[in-house]
This record gives C-alpha cells, structure tokens and sequence, in this order.
C-alpha cells in the first residue's frame, strides 16, 4: 500500500441504481464537503492509477461515497464486499464554505450528486435542490430532512422535468449557488447566474496522484493554470475560464 494510504473496512457496497453504488467504510476519517479522497481497492498494477471520490457522508466513524462504474478501477471497487477492505488517501483538495445563511440553491447533475448531501447536511439554512439525471433517479429521498425543497429533471422525461435542470433554475431567487456535475451543466449554469448571484463550482477533472505533484488535472483559471486536486476541486464560479 501507497505512503499516506490506510484501510477502511467496508461495512457495505450497494448498486443504488445502474451502475450507482453507495459504499460505506468504517474507521476514523476525516473531511469537509466538496473534498475528495484517492481511493484503490485493489493489489495489482493494473489499472496503475488510483480513482478521486468525492464524500459524499461523514459521521458515527463511518464515511460514505457515491460512485459511478465507469472503467476498470471502479468496476474492481463494485465487486468488493462487506468485510473487504479498501484503501484511501486524504482527505484532499478544498471544500465548499459553507457556513453562511443565505438563501442557497444546489445544484447536481448526474454523480455530481455525491458531495451535495454531505453539504445540504451541514449548511446553516435548508437549501433548495435541484437534481438531474440522464433517466434513473437515485439518493433523493436521502436529502428530504435537510432540503427545503427538491426539484429533479431527466432527459427522458422519466420524472420530474423533462430536459435539463438547467432549464428551471431561477437563479436570482438565491444568494448563492453550489454546483457539481457534468461541465455543460457547469457551463450552462455560470452563463444563467452570471450577473445575478454566486456560484461555486465543484470541478471533475482525471486524476493521477491528488496531491498536486503530477500536473495531470490543471485548468485555466483567472490566475493561471490551477491544479484541480490541490487548488480545487472548489472554485469561486467567476474564476474558472470555461468554454465560450
């Protein structure tokens, strides 16, 4: 096992929906909303790279994260079982700020869910969330004691809105805004608010290391060329330079 790396016992490793996973480790961990931690769940070389999961719960010595199957790394993840035991490293990057009580919108697209429930948990003031998703739903009912209100879309009009989320934020109704999910929606949400209130954006970039010392997640921003994993994955919305 890696430097910095330590094991946590999974106490449950869950298929929520298609390809969606809940997992929950036991163990001392530590970590804010909007930081992330590496995570290898198996010995071999292959896949070489280590995969970034957002936390998405923090509390009772347990640690929860939400997860996509997308390649190797996280398909290896979904075939461990209670009693297994996975390594991770962090906690790492920055987090959203978050105590301040203003009116607050969140705003999630597809995994970019993950880190809003640690966060609706915490704020000072419920929020209103704003969920979409491709077609299956997933983790909604979890965010109902800590939300003011849920407004969900799905791209083929299973439930809720059909379209984009996007399409039915207001943004001016709220004083601030945080954000995490794919960068169209990120995109289409900076261009929406601007002018209008606050946002702070939750960047996914491929990572390889986490700790800033490969220069594989860098993207342009205001001040230059930032690394997603140590400056990030949390930015100030006006500061990322994004697509036109």
């Amino acid at each position: 096992m890696k430097d910095g790396y330590k094991d946590g016992l999974i106490l449950s490793n869950l298929e929520i929906s298609p390809n969606i996973y809940e997992i929950i480790l036991e163990g001392n961990f530590q970590g804010q909303p909007g930081q992330f931690y590496m995570v290898r769940g198996w010995d071999s070389l292959d896949p070489f790279l280590p995969r970034p999961l957002s936390i998405a719960n923090l509390e009772d010595n347990k640690i929860t994260f939400l997860y996509e199957v997308r390649g190797r790394g996280t398909h290896l993840v979904s075939k461990l079982s209670r009693g297994d035991k996975l390594s991770i490293l962090g906690p790492l990057g920055n987090g959203f700020p978050y105590k301040m009580d203003k009116r607050i919108a969140l705003v999630s697209g597809g995994i970019g869910i993950a880190p809003m429930y640690y966060l609706a948990r915490v704020l000072k003031s419920k929020p209103d969330f704003y969920a979409g998703f491709r077609n299956n739903t997933y983790y909604l009912d979890a965010f109902s004691p800590f939300v003011e209100n849920v407004f969900v879309s799905t791209e083929d009009g299973s439930k809720g809105h059909k379209g984009y989320i996007i399409d039915i934020l207001e943004p001016e109704k709220y004083d601030l805004i945080y954000t995490c999910g794919p960068l169209p929606m990120m995109e289409a949400l900076l261009k929406k608010s601007k002018g209008h209130t606050q946002v702070y954006v939750s960047m996914e970039n491929r990572m390889a290391c986490g700790i800033g010392a490969c220069l594989g997640c860098t993207i342009e921003t205001i001040r230059g060329l930032e690394k997603v994993c140590k400056e990030g994955p949390v930015f100030l919305g006006e500061e990322v330079i994004l697509n036109d």
